[in-house]
């Protein structure tokens, strides 16, 4: 059954969080370790918060967007896994599973590049508000231009927040169908999760250009592989 304020808190946070990553603040609270550690907080489930985040962080540790350029949008992912992972283990009378990650992760990783598209769409529409703001401004009618500012963040908020929401509420639908999945189907869930680690762990250093990168990118890799190997043993045992 779905817990209706968990999905409506999940919508409100990742609304802000869009918010924060483009719109105001910009305190790199919207990263996707933070945000999907907040997510998890919101749903009593830090762990799966962390966990799900941390992989979105590896992920998009690189991306930036430079004048026409955008990178994936790293926050929807982040904060839409980890409430679908958290509300799964809600739902199941616990917290989540490496198996809950690793499914989590794999069905939206690709929102990203939605969320990209979406930002461009939106971006698009907000240029519409700056001339507006700018005469306002000219003629000392700041009032007026505080709300062309606000008329072009609200969609953000929304559209963004909605995506959020619902991932909630899918974690919650899906839980049923999970508990059917055949345990070594779910073992293998389990272990992808160490493998999409390593993965990013890899991908996180492959622009640097620092000395010995090949050896960060391998560190990083093991450390991040045993420390999920011992979540995984841990929720197994």
């Amino acid at each position: 059954m779905v817990v209706w304020w968990h999905a409506l808190l999940t919508a409100l946070w990742g609304g802000l969080m869009a918010l924060e990553r483009r719109a105001f603040l910009q305190a790199m609270v919207s990263r996707p370790l933070v945000a999907g550690a907040g997510t998890g907080f919101l749903l009593d489930d830090v762990v799966t918060g962390l966990y799900v985040g941390v992989v979105f962080e590896l992920l998009h540790l690189g991306g930036v967007s430079l004048g026409g350029s955008h990178a994936h949008h790293e926050t929807l992912p982040a904060v839409a896994a980890a409430a679908m992972a958290s509300a799964m283990g809600h739902a199941s009378g616990s917290e989540g599973t490496p198996a809950m990650w690793s499914l989590s992760i794999l069905l939206f990783a690709p929102s990203g590049w939605v969320g990209r598209r979406l930002e461009l769409r939106l971006d698009l529409r907000a240029a519409k508000y700056v001339g507006r703001a700018r005469d306002a401004t000219n003629v000392q009618e700041f009032r007026r231009a505080a709300r062309q500012n606000l008329r072009a963040m609200w969609p953000q908020f929304v559209f963004y927040g909605v995506l959020s929401g619902f991932a909630c509420v899918l974690g919650y639908a899906l839980a049923p169908l999970e508990r059917e999945i055949p345990l070594g189907v779910l073992r293998g869930l389990a272990w992808a999760y160490p493998a999409m680690s390593v993965v990013a762990a890899a991908i996180a250093v492959q622009g640097s250009r620092a000395r010995g990168r090949s050896l960060i990118a391998g560190i990083s890799a093991l450390v991040v592989s045993v420390v999920a190997f011992v979540v995984w043993y841990r929720s197994a045992s």
